[in-house]
């Protein structure tokens, strides 16, 4: 059961009771402006759900950094947090494109802590973010899955259609070349 009402800041505020037998329920929402301490949480999040901690904690972007990431247009950070602690998230980037006036959403990172997982709180922050995109006008939202992740292509597959594409990383230029 999800019952939402909207916040005095306009982020969206989801109360997601995931699980009857659970005595706190979980809350959903964007963060903005504000929020950069919450931001640092689910950096490490991130980190624990992916087993890189290093990655998400060792080299944090300082808290001007993060407020503008989270105050701009182009960037949606969504939290699932019980209590007061984070137990998911979600990061994405909005996509202008070239071709219409429209935009993509990109879910560039969504994790959810190991003792919350199975109990519908992925699900609620993409319906989260799915809210969000039509409020801000996107087309699509689309996600990435790396083979053998049974676990997230279940989940997408549930909430979406699949494209079987290839990915590259392409190195950016070094000093030495033209």
């Amino acid at each position: 059961m999800i019952d939402c009402a909207r916040s005095s800041r306009k982020r969206s505020l989801c109360c997601v009771h995931v699980n009857p037998d659970m005595p706190l329920p979980i809350s959903v929402r964007a963060l903005g402006s504000g929020d950069a301490p919450l931001m640092r949480s689910l950096l490490s999040t991130f980190g624990e759900a992916f087993r890189d901690l290093d990655t998400y904690t060792a080299a944090q972007p300082g808290t001007e950094y993060l407020e503008r990431l989270l105050g701009g247009d182009t960037f949606i950070a969504i939290a699932a947090v019980e209590e007061d602690r984070v137990v998911g998230g979600v990061a994405a980037y909005v996509l202008p494109k070239f071709e219409q006036e429209r935009s993509e959403i990109y879910i560039y990172d969504l994790a959810v802590a190991e003792t919350h997982r199975k109990q519908g709180v992925a699900t609620a922050m993409i319906r989260e973010l799915q809210r969000i995109g039509r409020l801000r006008g996107a087309y699509v939202i689309f996600v990435q899955a790396d083979h053998g992740d049974e676990p997230a292509i279940a989940l997408y597959t549930k909430l979406g259609a699949r494209e079987d594409v290839m990915h590259f990383d392409i190195a950016v230029a070094t000093s030495t070349q033209p």
